[in-house]
């Protein structure tokens, strides 16, 4: 059991220093290796060298971490279209200028602050806590540094810090400009707010002439507009399409079955909690105390500082469970406290919420499931193995309908609107076809490209066809429609401002008191710009804003409601202004340091190791260079 018990720790402390690697990546790089000799720095300010290998990590932390947001990494040719590559460079230009003008002004950071700033990072933390000395070497030297080196790292990192809390402690931003931002943003209105309806109108609608059409179709061209169309030709194959043709070998489903047993065929199971204790003592104190009613299973894991997801055990069968667990947790005959009983944790008590019972879908049942599943599976693996055949024929000249003609694939056209991804045939849902419709060009040769269910595609592009506006014969009735909508916007939106100067009783519906209403607030049912314009408004005033064709609005300023700005809610929003506003002044002062003492200290960029560098991370041209 000793012997053991070491082989556990062994392993555990490995899979924990390789934990501290990674960690180590993730916060200074140090990850892109195999930069040669004949590669120099990239970069200098003053005396100070920006290594190729510090760029490179800094490149590829920002790959990642831009890469988390758009939920992909991004290409390097990506990153130099963004400029991240640029923004990567400035930043550590900026990093040496501070480190550079912290030597020059005598800043020291003894070994001391050194030691303690490494004992206090998490990442060289043991199982145990505190630091790991073992696991702190063991990372360095997964990370290609030495000791000597990473921390004469942080011995200049502190000194930046020193340097940039000098620069930046004494920003604030101004009072006025806080107390003024904050009026702005947390004052309130009361207003009194009618709807006008098409029950209000008068008169019913009047109907257009030819003239009128023609007026409003000549006014308002853009709103029958046809939008560029892509004419597309195209040839496909999926799965689905070529499923009925599939037949099922009954051996093939019975494999299948077999293979997918634990999905049917399922042992008794609990479901269980397991909460452990330090000694059996405690643990049977628990549970006298549970069965006295003194206590719950709930408090108990409260009262230990951890939540019922941290002591679920999900769905346990015998496998897997030690003897005295599995003898414990399935002799209850109803949902219940089990134990204690010994587990790797010490001596714990189990809550079983609900016992299941053994169960078993026979292959009869699910045989229809698996042959669709099978039949989908042999598709995919029929249409792969006309790929190569299909690329031949692409290759030596084939034009898409002789390959629909000599294949299994069908012939398809539409007109593709770009900007409209619900419209077109069923293939313009696939994201791969879009992707290459969208920047097909008119005497492309045809290539074939994969569907993300296994299918196969090849397209054409046989025409851009420009936006344009039909003539007004072609939309006369979307024309009339158009005019009828705007006509009766237009009436509404008259009678509005007849009754606004009358009496707003005389509506259909009654008008709605509001107060308190805020500068970000949402008025459902009304347009966005009712707000913006209520708070253009001034106290007493009476403004009109059109809706839709089925209502305007009438709204009245009651009460402009200025805020104490010591208390409250503005309070609140007070501090934050004035935190916001602190930091984005100390942001650019900070910044305009850098770059002085950037320009002072005089830097390079060499764009021939840049180019080199971003080739070998996957780019190609260089980013735009400076120097000084």
């Amino acid at each position: 059991m000793a012997e053991e018990e070491r082989r556990k720790k062994k392993k555990s402390n490995v899979v924990v220093w390789a934990i501290l690697g990674l960690l180590i990546l993730a916060m200074g790089g140090f990850g892109a290796t195999g930069f040669g000799s004949s590669l120099s720095s990239v970069a200098s300010v003053g005396d100070r060298d920006i290594t190729v290998q510090q760029y490179a990590d800094a490149l590829q932390a920002e790959q990642s971490r831009v890469g988390q947001q758009f939920g992909t990494r991004l290409t390097m040719q990506q990153m130099q279209v963004f400029g991240l590559d640029r923004a990567v460079m400035e930043r550590l230009l900026a990093g040496a200028a501070l480190a550079e003008e912290a030597e020059r002004l005598g800043l020291s950071v003894g070994d001391a602050q050194v030691a303690r700033r490494i004992r206090e990072n998490p990442a060289f933390g043991g199982l145990a806590g505190g630091f790991d000395r073992e696991g702190y070497a063991f990372a360095l030297d997964r990370a290609g540094l030495t000791e000597q080196a990473y921390e004469a790292q942080v011995r200049d990192e502190i000194a930046r810090e020193i340097l940039q809390a000098a620069i930046v402690g004494g920003t604030a931003a101004p009072a006025t400009y806080v107390d003024t931002l904050t009026r702005y943003v947390a004052e309130t209105r009361d207003v009194t707010l009618a709807t006008v309806t098409e029950a209000d109108l008068q008169a019913g609608e009047v109907a257009p002439t030819e003239d009128d059409l023609r007026t409003f179709y000549d006014e308002n061209p853009d709103a029958f507009e046809v939008p560029e169309l892509r004419a597309i030709t195209y040839a496909w194959v999926t799965p689905d399409m070529i499923l009925d043709d599939i037949e099922n070998d009954e051996d093939q489903l019975r494999q299948a079955y077999d293979e997918r047993a634990a999905d049917y065929i399922q042992p008794e199971r609990v479901l269980a909690e397991r909460l452990a204790f330090s000694d059996e003592a405690a643990a049977e104190a628990a549970r006298a105390a549970i069965e006295a009613g003194e206590t719950t299973f709930d408090a108990l894991v409260e009262e230990r500082g951890l939540t019922l997801e941290d002591v679920d055990q999900g769905e346990l069968a015998r496998d897997g469970l030690s003897d005295a667990v599995a003898e414990a947790v399935f002799a209850l005959e109803e949902p219940g406290i089990a134990g204690p009983v010994p587990t790797a944790l010490g001596p714990a008590l189990y809550r079983v919420n609900a016992l299941l019972a053994a169960s078993e879908v026979p292959f009869e049942e699910v045989r229809d499931d698996l042959a669709a599943e099978v039949g989908l599976d042999s598709a995919r693996r029929r249409i792969e193995a006309t790929r190569e055949e299909l690329d031949d024929l692409l290759a030596s000249g084939a034009t898409l309908e002789e390959l629909a003609e000599g294949s299994e694939m069908e012939l398809g056209t539409l007109r593709w609107d770009a900007a409209d991804a619900s419209q077109g045939a069923d293939i313009a849902a696939y994201d791969a076809f879009r992707n290459v419709a969208e920047v097909a060009a008119v005497g492309d040769f045809p290539e074939l490209e994969e569907l993300s269910d296994g299918g196969l595609f090849a397209l054409r592009l046989d025409e851009v066809i420009a936006a344009q506006v039909p003539p007004f014969e072609d939309v006369q009735a979307e024309v009339e429609a158009a005019w009828r909508s705007d006509a009766r916007a237009r009436a509404l939106v008259a009678r509005a401002e007849a009754v606004a100067e009358s009496d707003t009783a005389a509506l259909s519906a009654p008008a709605e008191a509001i107060e308190g209403l805020a500068r970000d607030a949402t008025l459902e049912g009304t347009p966005p710009e009712l707000v913006a314009r209520i708070f253009e408004a001034t106290e007493g005033e009476t403004i009109v804003v059109r809706g839709d064709d089925r209502r305007a609005f009438i709204a009245t300023i009651d009460g402009v409601n200025v805020p104490d700005l010591k208390a409250g809610e503005a309070e609140d929003i007070r501090t934050a202004v004035e935190t916001q506003a602190g930091q984005g002044i100390a942001a650019d002062v900070f910044s305009g340091y850098g770059a002085a003492i950037r320009d002072a200290a005089g830097f390079t960029v060499n764009q021939e190791v840049v180019q080199q560098v971003q080739s070998q991370l996957g780019g190609g041209a260089p980013m735009g260079g400076h120097g000084g």
